[in-house]
């Protein structure tokens, strides 16, 4: 009974180790496959990174003028990054070549048109001609928007595109707030509305995304 006890209990001892060294491979093996929390962490922080810079490219202006704006307000006021904390009206007076837009919009040309508060209260897209573009405009012209309320608010309106749109979807014709269409082509950073051509756009602003345009827009008779 002794001998067949110690036999018994030397077989028990033999499973044991075997069972024991089974365990111990399986852990190895779960290491070796299994991700660490930093290697995780880490993975999931490139993944990040990766949509962010794609975000960004897809969001930056185009046009062959945005480098120059860039440098022109790198900080402060008017600077890309301060135009996308403000309502659209409050940004247009802000931005250094749109010192006519914003008088138009703003009641300062004519008293009588004031689109402040309509701009900066919903959400728009709006082709902003440049300074220069309303200096090709015959002053005798620009002396009639200044009584002619019923005119500049059409040319205005005819700027307005009800939403936002990105560059990604600008193409084709784009209904406006005074009902008739700019037919917008192009690709890549070169775009033309109507017949003004793009400087810069896809440019956000809180609550609409601003195109600069060296041409004025007159909606067809």
């Amino acid at each position: 009974m002794a001998i067949r006890t110690r036999k018994s209990m030397a077989l028990i001892g033999i499973g044991a180790a075997a069972v024991m060294g089974l365990a111990a491979c399986s852990s190895d093996d779960s290491d070796t496959t299994a991700e660490s929390p930093a290697t995780s962490a880490a993975s999931a922080m490139t993944t990040t990174e990766s949509m962010t810079t794609a975000q960004t490219a897809a969001s930056a202006p185009v046009g062959p003028g945005c480098a120059a704006y860039a440098e022109q307000v790198p900080t402060g006021p008017g600077s890309l990054e301060a135009i996308a904390q403000q309502p659209v009206a409050t940004a247009v007076g802000d931005i250094p070549v749109l010192t006519t837009l914003n008088a138009a919009v703003s009641g300062q040309l004519n008293p009588d048109v004031n689109l402040v508060e309509t701009l900066n209260g919903g959400e728009f897209t709006v082709f902003a001609p440049v300074d220069d573009a309303f200096a090709k405009v015959d002053p005798a012209t620009i002396e009639t928007l200044k009584t002619d309320s019923a005119l500049l608010t059409d040319i205005l309106t005819y700027h307005v595109v009800p939403g936002q749109i990105a560059p990604a979807d600008i193409a084709g014709d784009q209904t406006t707030v005074q009902g008739a269409a700019v037919t917008v082509t192009g690709s890549g950073e070169n775009w033309k509305f109507n017949d003004a051509n793009l400087i810069c756009g896809g440019i956000e602003t809180e609550n609409a995304t601003v195109y600069l345009i060296d041409g004025v827009l007159l909606p067809p008779q």
